[in-house]
């Protein structure tokens, strides 16, 4: 069979034949009378062998390799073809999404595609200083794609850098939610506990945040049922009680949620609530004094007489170390009510009573 014949059988160029029998790797076993190129059917064969193994990724040597060494085996080649494959497809995807980026952007020129690329740099950089200041300091006239935003704030471990983005996604409105979303739901909780705290920071206008972090009060994980409830407490969301109170027992962010639940019983109508949620989970944990004086430090927070009957109670505790506590706690209230004060109380634990 001539070249001509062997290359629209085979789909190989005439071409490529010639530099694979330059190469020796695949040399017809013939020559016509006319000094032409004459191929059997094993060199047929041979060629579609050759177009096989390249299609795996495999280099003119190393298919050479393949066909004629017999201790060459495929097995460690297979694993690097897989190792290199992936990092092609890890590139092509970033690729993929940097050119969506852009088109989200939907730059009048190219002005606005270089700053849009920019801010990808900067946002992929080692240093969280340059990370954070790609954001501060983006152009306001270049349009940034939010779900470029949304996915930063998603990776970003540093907390500066990830306030500079939850500030900047805010600002876009509502428009990166559904990629927040999708980061509350994901099974990393790392990706759940940046997502909760950039929804809260949407403005609370936008309808659909109150309902993601409604979602979250149910989460396994106690930070991101935290962060939540923290959020809805603050929009004097009242489900956010057990939540809060759930906080405070387990000791994180337990001040603050003591401030907000106070704020529930004080502003928007919840102080039974509060303070029955309160004295359930005194009851619940008679022989853990830790637990117990942070909850008697939220109480002291609350307002009316309720809480301090309950703080009085504590002061006769059979726990040495709640009822000192407790009874330090009425003496404040004790003197509070003296003076006529209905100001916040500054307690151990505080910001201002560390």
């Amino acid at each position: 069979m001539l070249i001509g014949d062997v290359a629209r059988q085979s789909g190989v160029s005439t071409r490529v034949l010639r530099h694979y029998d330059a190469l020796g790797l695949v040399r017809p076993s013939g020559r016509t009378t006319g000094n032409y190129r004459e191929y059997s059917a094993e060199d047929v064969r041979r060629i579609f062998h050759v177009e096989s193994l390249r299609s795996l990724g495999l280099s003119l040597k190393q298919v050479a390799r393949a066909l004629e060494d017999p201790a060459f085996t495929p097995a460690a080649l297979v694993g690097d073809l897989i190792r290199w494959a992936e990092d092609r497809l890890a590139r092509e995807r970033e690729l993929l999404e940097r050119l969506r980026a852009i088109d989200a952007s939907a730059p009048d020129g190219w002005h606005g595609v270089l700053r849009v690329v920019e801010l990808m740099q900067g946002l992929g950089s080692a240093s969280a200083a340059r990370r954070q200041q790609a954001v501060l300091a983006r152009s306001e006239d270049v349009p940034v794609p939010v779900e470029l935003l949304a996915g930063a704030v998603l990776a970003e471990a540093d907390p500066h850098v990830a306030g500079a983005l939850r500030w900047a996604l805010a600002r876009a409105g509502g428009d990166g939610l559904a990629a927040l979303a999708v980061g509350a739901r994901s099974e990393d909780v790392a990706v759940r506990r940046r997502a909760v705290p950039a929804i809260a920071a949407m403005p609370e206008e936008v309808p659909e945040v109150t309902a993601l972090l409604a979602d979250a009060l149910g989460d396994p994980d106690a930070t991101v049922r935290g962060q939540a409830a923290l959020a809805l407490g603050r929009r004097g969301v009242p489900a956010s009680v057990p939540a809060l109170v759930g906080t405070v027992v387990e000791g994180h962010n337990d001040v603050e949620a003591a401030e907000v639940l106070a704020a529930l019983a004080r502003d928007h109508g919840s102080a039974d609530v509060v303070l029955t949620a309160l004295v359930d989970e005194l009851a619940a944990h008679t022989g853990d004094s830790a637990r117990r004086i942070r909850l008697a430090q939220a109480l002291v927070e609350l307002p009316g007489t309720a809480a301090s009957d309950v703080l009085r109670r504590l002061a006769g505790d059979d726990d040495p170390a709640v009822a000192v506590v407790a009874a330090a706690f009425v003496g404040v209230l004790d003197e509070r009510s003296r003076k006529g004060e209905d100001d916040g109380v500054r307690r151990p634990g505080s910001a201002d009573g560390r």
